[in-house]
């Protein structure tokens, strides 16, 4: 079985995406069935079913984009996405529904490709049965078309996608310059064909040219830079069909009647400048499309084996075996060809269409909804680099989706449902998986439900090290002298974790300090619902503040998962106000949290603009949380104008190398750092660190500097020598963060 589903040797970029995308969306549908829509439900009716139709794969092209360019993307396509969020039990049943859909496209084109040569027959010197001559010139093109694949793979594919989509515009374009029978009339933009089909039934026969986002996913294992080629390809794929659907529905209203388009399949010959075009455009696209699924179908049937969905290993690892040189899938291609074979011989181009709407319509909700529930779940680790794309357009192409999968056909939605589901319960009884599903939803109860502590606790039990998160706490006595920790506290829990602010009230617990304790807790919430905050607050009474401390750390907190860092704040004219936690500092240790100092200063944090991290030599474990803490806080609204800056103090030597591993990991970790903001500054055992970080960090709105335990020995002497600065963030972390 190969190890990756990757081409070892890719070298597609953004056209080969675009190239399979367009000519799906703009292939046999186009030429064959959308005279035939406008005609039944007229040119209104097909104008909203365009909309309606890119209602559903705008938000699917957003979300690819999204997903695409926060994870690497291999072979396997829209496959690979969903199996990598939802988990590969959910993401088997869907990608074997999508493939099945994929192979049977390669049969929806080629039986379009035979309608072509309708046009063929009053040429022939001899009779012949109609019926019999196009199926005869089907099988002909899927044999051929199943060597070439065969033989010579993708490469020999991607060159023929060239040629005929070429010769695809090249009749469009011919269609746009042809002349009118009739003049533009508004009164035929309603009009419709005697005993016309329904709105839904004709959507579902069209939808098919909507699905080329699907095609353009499934080149990943094929791609250069999937990152950058897929969200390219797709979009621009997406709205250039778009606009070209429109302008053929219009083009078809004004030049024929209703009736005339609903009763001749190729109308568009008839328009064009010159009527052959159409044939070839059609026989064109039909190929083009047909050769985009041939080459994207197996590919996703070489992912299913390679992840052992089915619970044969040996037909997994038969379904994952690629060519040694390119990885091209042999075995997955000459199981596809097999499948389109069998619903060529079917030869019905209606039937085939519904079935393929039904499978993609499930596979775009599936996108839509992953792209929802991960932006809902606000996961640290999320971090897509394409930031075009919201929430709520996610949530409406998905809802969308499973709307009109039932609107559409009833029982084939229904069968679909049916039959994805048993895929589902078979795939889950040999093949138990953990990880997907729970995981997504995981953060999407979080995010919806903080208060369920015992679900959130038992659903982080298996919770692995890259997906941290903050769940801070803060004790202070000095809530109503200072704001600073506070505001720190709502800032790092505004989104992407949780925060709990007590409030320490020495004494032993009665009747009196009871009393006082709720009035300043009420006092305490009054002032968070001015400030908009996500801190959940309470008060804690106990003798001493160790004693305090002590019962706070043990606890699960209203998030239901024990805290993981501590923050206290201490004034720079008051540094005496640090000794409590400094003299605490073995149970925070004991307990494996990491621990925040914040020192205030009547600078405060200033405009909320410059963040500088400062990494020394000595930062092994502290550098990767300092940068998540500043990348956190960046997504409060207070700091939506805010930049991180980032120095390090290395050797003059190595200041090279140091930057150029910090840049690979920025990049990697997609955090919004600019190149330029990351500065080496020459540093040397003799040299005065404090010195350096005051000059160069004396207007930052907040300073980050890492500190050790061994620290902690020296009393406050570590933490006091940065007078006349604004806010500063000391931070040790217990083991090192993941920013990959």
């Amino acid at each position: 079985m190969q190890k990756t589903l990757s081409n070892p040797n890719a070298t597609f970029g953004s056209m080969p995406v675009f190239m399979t995308a367009i000519s799906t969306i703009l292939g046999a549908i186009l030429f064959l069935r959308f005279g035939w829509a406008v005609g039944n439900v007229g040119f209104w009716g097909v104008l909203t079913i365009i909309i309606v139709g890119h209602l559903v794969t705008i938000p699917t092209a957003f979300a690819v984009a999204e997903i695409a360019t926060n994870q690497k993307v291999q072979g396997g396509g829209a496959y690979y996405i969903i199996s990598r969020s939802f988990g590969l039990n959910i993401g088997g049943a869907i990608g074997i529904a999508l493939y099945l859909s994929q192979a049977i496209s390669v049969a929806f084109y080629i039986i379009a490709f035979g309608e072509a040569f309708d046009a063929v027959l009053p040429y022939l010197s001899y009779e012949i049965d109609p019926l019999l001559f196009k199926k005869v010139v089907t099988l002909i093109m899927m044999t051929l078309l199943s060597i070439i694949v065969v033989i010579r793979g993708a490469n020999i594919g991607m060159k023929a996608l060239y040629v005929v989509v070429a010769i695809l515009f090249l009749s469009i374009i011919l269609f746009f310059m042809g002349s009118a029978d009739t003049e533009p009339h508004t009164l035929l933009l309603n009009h419709t064909a005697e005993n016309s089909e329904g709105f839904f039934y004709v959507f579902t026969i069209i939808f098919p040219a909507f699905t080329g986002i699907a095609a353009g996913l499934g080149l990943s294992g094929d791609l250069k830079d999937p990152k950058k080629s897929i969200p390219k390809g797709t979009l621009w794929a997406t709205l250039i069909g778009m606009v070209v659907y429109v302008g053929i529905a219009y083009k078809l209203t004004i030049s024929a009647t209703p009736e005339e388009l609903a009763g001749d399949q190729l109308i568009m010959q008839r328009i064009a400048l010159w009527g052959p075009i159409i044939p070839i455009g059609l026989a064109a696209a039909t190929l083009s499309s047909a050769i985009g699924s041939i080459l994207v179908a197996p590919r996703t049937l070489q992912a299913i084996g390679f992840d052992n969905i089915l619970p044969y290993p040996h037909i997994n690892k038969w379904f994952a075996k690629g060519k040694e040189k390119d990885n091209d899938p042999v075995n997955g291609s000459l199981v596809t060809i097999v499948i389109a074979y069998f619903f060529v011989i079917i030869g019905d181009v209606n039937f085939v269409a519904q079935i393929i709407s039904m499978f993609f319509m499930v596979t775009y909700g599936a996108i839509c909804l992953i792209s929802f529930l991960e932006n809902f779940a606000a996961d640290p680790s999320y971090r897509p680099t394409f930031k075009h794309n919201k929430w709520y357009y996610s949530l409406a192409g998905a809802v969308l989706s499973f709307w009109l999968m039932f609107k559409m056909n009833l029982t084939y939605a229904f069968v679909s449902v049916v039959i994805m589901g048993v895929i589902y319960l078979i795939i889950s009884k040999y093949r138990p998986e953990k990880r997907g599903l729970e995981k997504l939803f995981k953060g999407v109860v979080f995010q919806l439900s903080r208060q369920i502590q015992i679900f959130v606790q038992q659903a982080n039990k298996e919770e692995q090290g890259y997906n941290w998160r903050p769940f801070a706490v803060c004790v202070s006595a000095d809530s109503f002298e200072r704001q600073s920790a506070f505001d720190l506290l709502g800032w790092i829990s505004h989104k992407y974790g949780f925060g709990t602010y007590i409030h320490y009230v020495e004494g032993f617990l009665n009747t009196q300090t009871y009393y006082h304790s709720k009035k300043t807790l009420e006092r305490l919430i009054s002032r968070a619902k001015g400030s908009n905050t996500r801190v959940y607050i309470d008060t804690i009474i106990s003798p001493s503040y160790t004693s305090a401390i002590a019962q706070v750390i043990q606890l699960s907190g209203i998030s239901g998962k024990g805290s993981n860092l501590i923050l206290f704040e201490f004034p720079s004219d008051k540094p005496e106000s640090l000794k409590n936690a400094l003299d605490n500092y073995m149970l925070f240790d004991s307990c494996k949290m990491d621990v925040c100092f914040l020192n205030t200063s009547i600078k405060g944090f200033g405009y909320k603009k410059e963040i500088h991290v400062w990494i020394g030599r000595h930062d092994f474990h502290n550098a990767n949380l300092m940068v998540l803490l500043a990348y956190i806080i960046l997504g409060h609204p207070d700091w939506q104008k805010g930049f991180i800056k980032i120095y390090s103090l290395v050797p003059a030597k190595e200041g090279n190398e140091e930057r150029k591993k910090w840049l690979d990991r920025i990049k990697s970790g997609r955090l919004p750092i600019a190149p330029g903001n990351v500065q080496m500054v020459p540093f040397s055992e003799g040299d005065n660190k404090e010195s350096i970080i005051k000059k160069q960090s004396h207007d930052a709105d907040l300073t980050i500097i890492g500190f050790s335990s061994e620290d902690i020995k020296n009393g406050t002497e570590r933490f006091t020598k940065y007078d006349n600065m604004g806010n500063i963030l000391f931070v040790n972390a217990y083991r090192k963060k993941e920013i990959e």
